[in-house]
């Protein structure tokens, strides 16, 4: 039996959509620039390289290795279903999907290239100006056209289909009792406060160390970074919590492996409460419902490079 469209709205989480709306074209070009690592300066690194698309959409460490094997500052977030952040980037500092795909390939300790290495290699590759002139119109490649195919590429990037979004779409036979007790647990408690909508979380901002102060990372400020507000400090956008027991560890600073252990901490630290191990057991057995049909990415064949064509310095 279907839930009816009415008892659907009144919870909190809502399920992903089946179909979304998307350019095919351009998302194509998009992937092959995601999985492209001559974007990278060394050409040893992709999107990919961070935003794994076989691990749960991050890499799976407390934090990313760039060029020459720096240790990046933050953990990554997933990718997938990131079109329902409300900004992107642990501080918000990218508006949208576009504006952070252009933030790695300059980034020093990520991808170390610079926009324009990154078009002057893409411009020296025919099929690369064969593919853009027919998804842009032009030969001319920009870096507005890149990280608009790769956003467009990263919009395809949903899991829908869960068990809980059956559940909620009316197959009361999805979840156990035992997941079902930690989904009203998850309200009850109050962590629904921020972690709702589609994307369970993304959707908003808050401190992390509500109730009391968390000492283990001091040095990662949040927003603090893009408002330079005082009352931003240590605040950060709230991680979607789909497939969330593919992407350990857990939180901004990665410190944290055990999903148990993650939740335990953050009724502790942002709820003020103590929960019991059985408590705790059914909020993770609910949390798993949320892990979703993964998408199913064909490796690109990625564009030759014309070997007749002096590829531009990378020094």
């Amino acid at each position: 039996m279907m839930a009816s469209a009415t008892a659907i709205k009144s919870e909190p989480i809502q399920p992903i959509p089946m179909e979304i709306s998307y350019n095919q074209n351009k998302a194509e070009l998009g992937k092959m620039l995601f999985f492209d690592p001559r974007l990278s300066k060394s050409g040893w690194l992709s999107c990919n390289s961070c935003h794994n698309l076989a691990m749960g959409g991050d890499d799976n460490r407390p934090s990313s290795i760039g060029h020459q094997w720096q240790i990046g500052p933050i953990n990554s977030p997933t990718v997938l279903n990131a079109r329902f952040n409300v900004a992107q980037f642990w501080d918000g500092r990218a508006k949208d999907l576009q504006e952070q795909a252009g933030g790695p390939i300059a980034n020093p300790k990520e991808m170390a290239s610079n926009h324009q290495l990154a078009i002057k290699i893409l411009q020296s590759i025919p099929d690369y100006q064969t593919k853009f002139e027919k998804v842009y119109g032009d030969k001319d490649i920009s870096i507005n056209e890149v990280t608009d195919a790769i956003a467009e590429f990263e919009k395809t990037l949903i899991t829908h289909a869960s068990r809980f979004d059956k559940w909620l779409l009316g197959d009361d036979s999805q979840l156990t009792l035992q997941e079902k007790e930690g989904y009203h647990l998850f309200k009850e408690k109050g962590c629904v406060a921020c972690h709702n909508g589609v994307g369970v979380g993304g959707n908003s901002y808050q401190k992390f160390g509500v109730v009391k102060s968390y000492d283990k990372d001091k040095n990662s400020l949040g927003r603090y970074n893009v408002t330079k507000k005082e009352e931003d400090k240590y605040v950060f956008k709230v991680p979607l919590l789909r497939n969330i027991e593919l992407t350990a560890p857990y939180f901004h600073d990665g410190s944290i492996w055990s999903l148990n252990e993650a939740v335990s901490l953050m009724a502790d630290y942002q709820l003020g409460i103590k929960l019991t191990d059985n408590e705790t057991n059914k909020i993770v057995s609910f949390l798993k419902t949320l892990t979703g049909k993964q998408p199913e990415i064909t490796y690109p064949v990625l564009p030759p490079e014309n070997i007749h064509t002096p590829r531009p310095s990378i020094n």
